[in-house]
């Protein structure tokens, strides 16, 4: 298995798991941004938002951020790199969850009066997490293996193309899968249907509104990183240590 790492207005090296010493020295700050980006979306999602005729959560418009950051990880750093990322972000997000869980358990000190507001709001979070979690999975998954396999069949070009249909794909996915598993029971039907539609729309489309700056921040880590990776025979099992 080879994964090439290329290096700009460099010779093309080839980049193996024996042989990967190379150090990006981004990649901790992605991930961060990434990480927190996830779980803040998830603690502003126990917030319906309506907007004229779109009903959404309130994790809707902060969460497609999360999609950018996949973006450059794939184009930048590959597949690999970036499922690295998506189990972190994942594991991440149920150790909030169950820190949520385990303080509303608790008993509160006698003189806090802020016990059943806690309940009220972030003990709807297991629920959303466990939603997130599920949608963000499959939904992240996808985008990444959407985006790595057309980047090699574009040979590299029309990154415009590329990320948005890895995001329509991915978020069709995420969006559906979030609102059924979060929201089914607490709200009728159609207001369930309304929701993917209005969270879908709005997350596809401040994807593609942050095309130039998906562009500018990809450049900038390629030029910062030296390096350009094209997955080729990778293989995409999304479990952690697949190779």
């Amino acid at each position: 298995m080879k994964t090439l790492l290329t290096r700009s207005k460099k010779k093309l090296p080839v980049m193996t798991k024996a042989t990967n010493v190379y150090q990006f020295r981004f990649l901790p700050v992605i991930t961060g941004l990434f990480v927190g980006v996830l779980l803040l979306s998830n603690i502003l999602a126990s917030k319906m938002i309506r907007l004229g005729p779109f009903v959404f959560d309130g994790g809707t418009l902060l969460f497609p951020l999360s999609y950018l950051f996949g973006d450059v990880l794939t184009e930048v750093y590959g597949y690999r790199q970036t499922r690295k990322v998506i189990w972190t972000g994942l594991i991440t997000l149920v150790l909030m969850s169950l820190n949520i869980w385990l303080i509303g358990i608790l008993p509160g000190e006698a003189s806090w009066p802020f016990q059943q507001d806690y309940i009220n709001i972030l003990m709807q979070m297991p629920r959303i997490v466990l939603a997130s979690s599920l949608a963000y999975f499959v939904g992240e998954y996808v985008n990444s293996v959407v985006l790595s396999r057309m980047k090699i069949a574009t040979a590299g070009k029309h990154l415009w193309m590329r990320t948005i249909a890895s995001t329509l794909a991915g978020q069709l996915l995420d969006t559906a899968i979030f609102v059924a598993v979060a929201f089914a029971g607490n709200y009728p039907n159609s207001i369930l249907l309304v929701m993917i539609g209005s969270n879908y729309a709005f997350k596809t489309l401040i994807e593609a509104a942050c095309t130039p700056l998906t562009y500018a921040a990809v450049k900038f880590m390629k030029n910062q990183e030296q390096c350009d990776v094209f997955d080729h025979g990778v293989s995409y099992n999304p479990l952690p240590g697949g190779r």
